[in-house]
């Protein structure tokens, strides 16, 4: 099994999150329990360097962490300054994501014809962890808080060969 790892400090969420993909299932599922494994396995902000955890002035930045192109999956270490915001996009394969530094908040999407409309939010702090499989992964992430926030994300799918995550970004009325 050819395995790269781009960061030390992740070999037991590696080991954790490579038996729970192994096992198969619904991607659902399989998100569900990605996010348990990274729930038990949630680093600090350290697993980043000091400048990495600087962030960027104008954009959000994701730094590449791992991947496992056998299984495949990759985790990103993701670095927000204060009112940073994705555009609103859904996703090529299921995802689990959890908080390590500062606060992040999610708005949910579901498509009704030709427009959106918020079907949830939530808002995630230090510890939380939460994960999604595609259809039904409409959403938008952005630090709310007034310090640079940090996320992990884990990715069913290989980052580094595919470049990016996303799959459609939406450019529609948000109605209701």
């Amino acid at each position: 099994m050819s395995t790269l790892v781009t960061r030390p400090g992740l070999a037991t969420l590696v080991d954790a999150v490579t038996a729970v993909v192994a096992e198969g299932g619904p991607p659902g599922r399989t998100a569900w329990r990605v996010a348990d494994a990274l729930r038990a396995n949630l680093p600090g902000p350290d697993i980043l360097t000091e400048a990495e955890r600087a962030g960027d002035p104008d954009r959000y930045v994701p730094h590449l962490l791992h991947v496992e192109p056998e299984a495949p999956f990759t985790i990103l270490g993701v670095v927000w300054r204060p009112g940073q915001v994705t555009p609103i996009h859904d996703h090529i394969a299921w995802c689990a994501f959890g908080i390590v530094q500062g606060v992040e908040h999610e708005t949910i999407y579901r498509m009704e014809g030709d427009h959106l409309v918020v079907a949830g939010s939530t808002t995630n702090r230090v510890g939380e962890v939460s994960g999604f499989a595609p259809p039904g992964d409409i959403h938008r992430m952005e630090n709310i808080g007034e310090e640079t926030s940090i996320s992990l994300h884990i990715y069913g799918a290989d980052i580094g060969r595919l470049s990016t995550s996303v799959r459609r970004v939406y450019d529609l009325p948000v109605l209701g």
